[in-house]
């Protein structure tokens, strides 16, 4: 039984340290850092103030993503920044409903992760 507990113990390390290391090796390749994206990606949603923020692969890029709410509406902006070069990506509204669809997409892709 303690060999069973090691060897789940062992490779939950390893994937919890599998994902740092992808996040650090992504930083590493960002020449553009969140501060400097995050002021690009205002400047595409004007009075609108970040709820949140990640470094990811997306449409063959390493970018920030910026969700951004807006006053006066539940709908979000969502601003791609790519990472290396500082250029705008994507600008794209999401509703509510997208909101929920893509959390729960996200959480799918965590769990078989």
């Amino acid at each position: 039984m303690n060999v069973i507990v090691r060897i789940t113990a062992v490779a939950l390390l390893a994937v919890g340290l599998g994902g740092l290391v992808g996040t650090a090796f992504a930083k590493d390749h960002a020449k553009i850092s969140k501060e400097q994206a995050q002021k690009i990606a205002l400047e595409q949603a004007p009075g609108g103030k970040v709820k949140s923020s990640e470094l990811e692969q997306e449409k063959g890029a390493l970018v920030w993503s910026f969700d951004i709410s807006m006053p006066g509406t539940r709908d979000i902006t969502e601003v791609l920044v790519n990472a290396e070069t500082g250029a705008v990506v994507e600008v794209s509204k999401e509703t509510p409903d997208q909101q929920d669809a893509e959390e729960r997409e996200e959480a799918k892709e965590d769990k078989s992760k």
